[in-house]
């Protein structure tokens, strides 16, 4: 007898016809990719109009109206003799020629208690008192006291401290009492 041949089928992958289901897909190109352009030209955008807005709220921080009449319930005394109306008015010639310690020191003998103008005799120099913007003001007082918190002067650095809330308002101050080396005795806000 003669034996039937069975029609051979080729292996997939073997460069045979392909059928449908076997084997690997055709070639599928990738989708082109996306461009980043309005991502970057609209992170941009948000920053200027962020610059824009940080530039606006400091303009409304440091501006204002320049009145410096006090609304406060607060009794103290205004900054070496000044009023809201020395304020728009020139300074006089001996004004302009004070130091902020010799003012600060008048200031004291005008409306200071005993203690505080015994205390203020050891003021040296004081810096930052001219400047007031109401946001971050910081003065500073100098003495000819030696040693730092724990040192036998601090009771009068606070005096000095207190006083100098006395003469000068701020909304956010702090003034800070050294001694002569240089270290801080005292503070408090003004």
């Amino acid at each position: 007898m003669s034996q039937q041949q069975y029609p051979q089928q080729p292996q997939p992958g073997w460069g045979g016809p392909q059928q449908q289901g076997h084997g690997t897909p055709p070639f599928q190109p990738q989708p082109p990719k996306k461009s980043k352009a309005g991502k970057i030209v609209g992170f941009g955008c948000l920053g200027v109009v962020a610059v824009f807005v940080l530039i606006g709220i400091a303009a409304a921080a440091g501006g204002g109206n320049g009145d410096s009449i006090d609304t406060g319930t607060k009794d103290k005394a205004v900054a070496a003799g000044r009023t809201p109306e020395s304020d728009k008015a020139e300074a006089t010639p001996e004004q302009k020629t004070r130091t902020q310690a010799e003012q600060f020191k008048a200031c004291v003998a005008k409306s200071g208690t005993a203690a505080e103008k015994k205390a203020v005799q050891h003021v040296t120099k004081v810096t930052g008192a001219d400047k007031r913007n109401d946001i971050l003001d910081s003065a500073e007082i100098y003495t000819d006291f030696t040693g730092g918190f724990m040192s036998d002067d601090e009771g009068d650095a606070k005096l000095i401290a207190s006083a100098f809330t006395s003469c000068y308002e701020s909304k956010n101050g702090l003034v800070s009492v050294y001694g002569q080396d240089g270290d801080l005795i005292a503070n408090a806000n003004y």
